[in-house]
């Protein structure tokens, strides 16, 4: 059975080298682009256009350090919702601009979201929000092994 490849997505070789060299940097320049595709800039643009267009690049960034910005504490909390109130928890997680991520899960969680803070007591607060309409446990981050990435592009040689 083949693969789906980037063929799949409407993806050429050209458009993975464009999206890679985002990737690896977003302020990258139309015509280093076109630079390192050998395409012109007017070309390239137009692809870059097609795949914010098509929903693949959703948006630029700068990347922060919470660490640096006074956010020494990561945290991942798993949180269970008491029954009936998986609303009000999702509405509640949103809220709170210390967790950075959320994801709904399968299992006995249904929540795992990651908060960034400057202290224990921060922490608590946070939780302190959560824990009335569910339950909560915490774990503080150590080190990452692997920040957070972009899964591979497809390609030809990744069959």
């Amino acid at each position: 059975m083949k693969r789906l490849g980037y063929e799949s997505a409407g993806l050429d070789e050209i458009d993975a080298v464009i999206l890679t060299t985002l990737i690896e940097n977003g302020r990258t320049t139309t015509a280093e682009l076109a630079r390192k595709v050998k395409m012109s800039s007017p070309s390239v643009a137009e692809r870059v256009r097609r795949l914010e267009e098509a929903g693949i690049i959703t948006g630029y960034s700068a990347v922060i350090s919470p660490r640096a910005i006074g956010l020494p504490i990561a945290v991942w909390l798993r949180v269970r919702p008491v029954p009936g109130e998986m609303q009000r928890v999702a509405e509640i997680i949103q809220g709170i601009p210390e967790i950075t991520q959320c994801d709904r899960v399968t299992g006995e969680d249904c929540f795992l979201a990651r908060a960034h803070l400057a202290s224990i007591a921060d922490m608590e607060r946070v939780i302190d929000l959560i824990v009335p309409y569910a339950m909560t446990n915490t774990s503080i981050i150590q080190s990452s092994p692997v920040e957070k990435r972009l899964p591979p592009l497809p390609g030809p040689d990744r069959k």
